[in-house]
């Protein structure tokens, strides 16, 4: 079967071998799969990925070798065509989501991130059986296939300390900025403040809902803060409580993910805040401690989501309470992928582009 594969870090359209599915693997026909940011990374820095990742787990990567031939796409909607022994939970033809992780004989294959199992970029797929959830209420196909990107905003909206009045301020709208917002929205929370230098992503921001849109080129967003009622500096804040005021606990969704925006976001937030880190900084970064302290600021670092997380931000889908039916703004083939990953690197180009590995 065909699949577009890191090869030398280049992308090449080639076959790889067929699968077949073990006891407890569901064989899909992958429908639609998303062009993540970590993809675009990964593409040209996937060996200090995942020595930084090793890092962070003692040393565990489960064999993959990132010099060796990989099939990224972790953001995907498929078809269920045929199951292992034993198996047979979902008929032939069903549409599917899961968490991009398979279970083998050998443990667990990140799917995207695997030399032994294919991502979503390629035309067939094994899943593991119990980790699929059926796609509902009649969902399209290219909707469904951002279940794992907004799962990520959920889950760093489920990491937050919010309470009834806080004010949110996200940092950078791309995927990972707006599925923020749609995490704070379906749940209620607002004003949100969104600030991104980019026109088309403040437009793609005040589509999911933002409160709030700021062009931090021509304004800082932090001067939005006093207008909603938070004080900014400490003793503000004091004395607004000595006089019997109360404000809602100001929460900073970083989602940048480059060096120097953490130290920023520390020096610029209201006292009190916390800052929750979704953006993933490749790179060392230097923050001044002593600021963070003297402002009582809070670091938060947020990272993937749950399994019932996944499964909620499904059924908000499904249910209307987080459209993103205008979030797609391409799709392609397997032989388009090497250009669309080009294309991404414009934020005016594109929001969200699908790869349908089978049109």
């Amino acid at each position: 079967m065909r699949a577009v594969i890191r090869r030398d870090k280049q992308l090449v359209c080639d076959e790889i071998e067929a699968l077949t599915p073990a006891a407890g693997q569901t064989l899909v026909k992958t429908l639609a799969c998303g062009i993540c940011g970590s993809d675009l990374h990964a593409l040209h820095h996937m060996e200090h990925m995942i020595e930084t990742s090793a890092r962070a787990n003692g040393g565990m990567t489960n064999g993959f070798v990132p010099s060796d031939d990989t099939v990224f796409g972790h953001e995907f909607c498929a078809e269920v065509l045929d199951h292992g022994p034993g198996g047979g939970r979902f008929k032939p033809g069903t549409r599917v989501v899961s968490i991009p992780a398979t279970l083998t004989a050998t443990g667990v294959e990140m799917l995207g991130f695997s030399n032994r199992l294919p991502g979503g970029f390629a035309e067939q797929m094994l899943l593991t059986e119990a980790m699929l959830l059926e796609v509902p209420n009649g969902l399209p196909t290219d909707q469904a296939a951002l279940t794992e990107p907004f799962a990520v905003g959920a889950h760093a909206v489920a990491k937050a300390r919010l309470d009834k009045d806080s004010v949110c301020l996200v940092l950078g709208c791309g995927p990972v900025g707006l599925s923020v917002i749609a995490g704070l929205k379906a749940l209620g929370h607002g004003p949100v403040i969104a600030a991104d230098f980019s026109p088309r992503r403040r437009a793609a921001a005040e589509m999911m809902g933002a409160d709030v849109v700021v062009d931090p080129a021509t304004e800082s967003p932090h001067k939005r803060w006093e207008g909603f009622g938070v004080p900014v500096t400490g003793a503000a804040q004091r004395m607004a409580r000595m006089m019997g005021g109360s404000f809602g606990r100001p929460v900073v969704f970083e989602c940048v993910g480059a060096p120097g925006v953490l130290q920023g976001l520390i020096e610029a937030s209201p006292a009190g805040s916390q800052i929750v880190v979704a953006g993933v900084c490749m790179e060392s970064d230097k923050i001044e401690p002593s600021i963070a302290i003297t402002k009582e600021i809070e670091l938060t670092f947020v990272f993937g989501y749950t399994p019932e997380e996944f499964g909620q931000t499904l059924h908000n889908l499904a249910e209307g309470v987080i459209d993103v039916s205008r979030l797609v703004t391409g799709k392609v083939p397997l032989d388009g992928v090497a250009q669309a990953f080009r294309d991404l690197g414009d934020p005016e180009a594109h929001v969200k582009i699908l790869v349908e590995p089978n049109s």
